[in-house]
């Protein structure tokens, strides 16, 4: 991409405004603003740059280069150039975001972790920094007709805000389990949004038919040069407020948010290692890994929706496949449990999507970080009320903190009242009960009970069990082989 006279204009005040900021670690903080003044003196004089091939990956990834070749699948170039010039490009309507030390969880990870927190800006994720870069790179004609895109969200409020604050026409097609809540606040932003296909994949489609009729600029959420520039900001910025980390934590989906974090970063500090979390529901950048070029893989329904992309963008992973030390996948119930810890740690309400990173943590999936410099990214936090409701509760349970189990008690007076006092003396709380004669299959005077029952820990819940058992009740503790529905 190359730069207009609007934006040099815009350039220079915002170098004098970096240069204010404190020295830290022997001046590694100037060193990425340094970074971006050569860059822009080398692009005014020189024309395209050549950027350092960063060798983050063993000699099976050459060989994984070697077979993309023959996959035929384009892809647009992104330099650092192009993120540096975004930084400042969108810096009058993309606040820059806190990376703050997490007392709590750093204590519980056994490293220094920070969270950069995305969910805090206006639209509540990462994704307005690519899209009002996007938006300012259009030509004048292309600004009157307008633009579309295909999200299940947060893209499409990146897009809908920033339009309307430039005064773009924007259009969106979202797929039909789009969250509630970012429908409804797409179409506050003044947005045009359309309910068609099944998963993004099918809502893409629609929407590059629709741009082909009317004549509108389609913007991809995450297979965008200009896109993956304006994500990569988010790098630069944890790299001037944590000068001297280790390893940053990015969550998957498209690949647009780990292309260009993982390039800002590693053209400037290469040793910085960049680990990539995707949800196992729907693991498309860690097959892309494997097969040496993007390939479409069964989405199932998960908590980290945003994530849900059937496959990688072929420009991200073309960007980020030589940056990515390391990918990880996470299980539904690590993502739970990271939204409870956030929500009780951090009172932070972050989405599915957004927690992967800290899930990857709290499941000890990376034991080498160990008493590292660690930064996580928050990356959003548009969630339905209702959903949070749920999330809650899988957390709890996961977290051995809701606990279900069937009892047989007497079916005479006080027989229920005998095991809600144990219930009681214990500590714990009951949830629901529900009590069962018909297919009950010991004596006759007896009646079957399903509790559901909140403990303070996982330990307490054991302890919980124990008086059961020591009391005389015939126990079947958690998940019935062949459950009957209870709930």
């Amino acid at each position: 991409m190359s730069s207009n006279g609007t934006t040099s204009a815009k350039e220079s005040p915002a170098k004098g405004k970096a240069s204010a900021l404190p020295r830290a670690n022997g001046g590694r903080t100037n060193d990425v603003r340094d970074a971006h003044a050569r860059h822009r003196e080398r692009a005014s004089s020189e024309g395209p740059l050549e950027y350092p091939i960063i060798d983050a990956t063993p000699a099976e990834e050459q060989a994984s280069v070697a077979r993309s070749t023959h996959a035929s699948v384009s892809h647009e170039e992104v330099s650092f150039e192009d993120v540096s010039r975004a930084k400042y490009r969108i810096m009058d309507g993309v606040q820059v975001t806190a990376c703050e030390l997490s007392h709590n969880l750093s204590a519980m990870t056994e490293m220094e972790l920070y969270f950069k927190r995305e969910y805090q800006l206006r639209t509540g994720s990462f994704k307005e920094r690519g899209a009002r870069n996007a938006l300012k790179l259009l030509s004048a004609a292309q600004r009157e007709k307008g633009v579309i895109a295909a999200s299940a969200g947060n893209h499409a409020l990146g897009l809908a805000y920033h339009g309307q604050d430039l005064g773009i026409p924007v259009t969106l097609v979202m797929p039909v389990f789009a969250p509630l809540t970012k429908v409804e606040n797409c179409r506050s932003f003044g947005a045009n949004v359309i309910i068609s296909g099944a998963h993004i994949g099918e809502s893409m489609v629609v929407a590059k038919e629709i741009a082909e009729k009317q004549g509108l600029q389609y913007i991809n959420g995450y297979n965008d040069a200009a896109i993956i520039a304006g994500q990569g900001t988010a790098g630069l910025e944890i790299l001037e407020q944590v000068p001297d980390v280790d390893a940053i934590i990015v969550p998957v989906g498209g690949g647009g948010l780990i292309a260009g974090v993982s390039l800002a970063v590693k053209t400037i500090q290469k040793n910085v290692q960049i680990i990539g979390v995707e949800s196992v529901a729907c693991p498309s950048f860690s097959e892309a890994m494997k097969a040496g070029h993007p390939v479409p893989v069964e989405v199932t329904s998960t908590l980290a929706d945003g994530l849900a992309v059937p496959t990688v963008g072929a420009t991200a992973f073309h960007v980020a496949r030589s940056r990515v030390n390391k990918m990880i996948q996470v299980r539904e119930k690590d993502v739970a449990i990271a939204v409870l810890r956030l929500l009780e740690m951090e009172k932070a309400i972050v989405e599915g999507s957004g927690a992967c990173g800290l899930a990857a943590l709290l499941a000890n999936y990376l034991p080498e970080l160990k008493g590292k410099k660690v930064v996580c990214l928050l990356c959003g936090g548009n969630i339905d009320l209702p959903v949070i409701g749920r999330v809650i509760e899988r957390g709890l349970a996961a977290d051995g903190r809701l606990v279900r189990f069937v009892v047989s008690v007497s079916d005479r007076p006080g027989g229920i009242a005998q095991l809600t006092t144990l219930i009681a003396r214990v500590g714990a709380s009951v949830k629901d009960i529900h009590h069962e004669r018909a297919w009950q299959e010991s004596d006759v005077m007896s009646v079957q009970i399903k509790c559901v029952v909140e403990t303070r820990s996982r330990a307490h819940a054991e302890e919980l069990r124990q008086a059961l058992v020591e009391a005389g009740y015939p126990l079947k503790w958690g998940l019935d082989p062949n459950p009957p529905v209870i709930l």
